[in-house]
C-alpha cells in the first residue's frame, strides 16, 4: 500500500498539496504512488517564483528514466518558492516525496481552495 499521509489534500493527478499556512501558502509536491509509478526520477522542472498558476493547468515536468510527467496545479495562485535542491538531486523525489522532495509552493488565490481536493481516503480509493 502507497504511504498516504493524513494531514494532506491529493489530485486526482497525483499531487499532494499541505493545508494553507497563515499567509495562505501550500507546499505542492507528487504522491509515493506516482513517483513510484515514474521510477527513477532524474530532472524535475518547475516554475520560478512570481508565476502565476491555474488549477489543473499544467505547471512543469518531472522526468525519470521511464517517461516524462506533467505536473499539474492544484490550486490556482501565485509560486513563491520552488525546491532548488531538486536542480542537483531530483531523486529527492523518489527518496522524500513528501519531504524533501516537494515542488513548489504556492500562495492561493481562494483560501478554500484546498477544500475542494481529495482526502487521504479519497485518494487512498483513487489508488488501492
Amino acid at each position: 500500500m502507497s504511504n498516504i499521509p493524513e494531514e494532506l489534500s491529493y489530485t486526482a493527478e497525483h499531487e499532494w498539496v499541505t493545508a494553507p499556512d497563515a499567509d495562505g501558502v501550500v507546499r505542492i509536491g507528487i504522491t509515493d504512488f506516482a513517483q513510484g509509478a515514474l521510477g527513477d526520477v532524474v530532472y524535475a522542472q518547475m516554475p520560478e517564483p512570481g508565476t502565476k498558476v491555474t488549477g489543473n493547468e499544467v505547471v512543469g515536468e518531472v522526468e525519470s528514466t521511464k517517461s516524462v510527467s506533467d505536473i499539474y496545479a492544484p490550486v490556482t495562485g501565485e509560486v513563491t518558492n520552488r525546491n532548488d535542491a531538486l536542480d542537483t538531486d531530483p531523486a529527492l523525489i523518489n527518496s522524500d516525496p513528501y519531504g524533501e522532495g516537494w515542488l513548489i509552493e504556492v500562495k492561493l488565490a481562494e483560501a478554500d481552495a484546498v477544500e475542494s481536493l481529495l482526502s487521504a481516503s479519497e485518494y487512498e480509493q483513487q489508488v488501492g
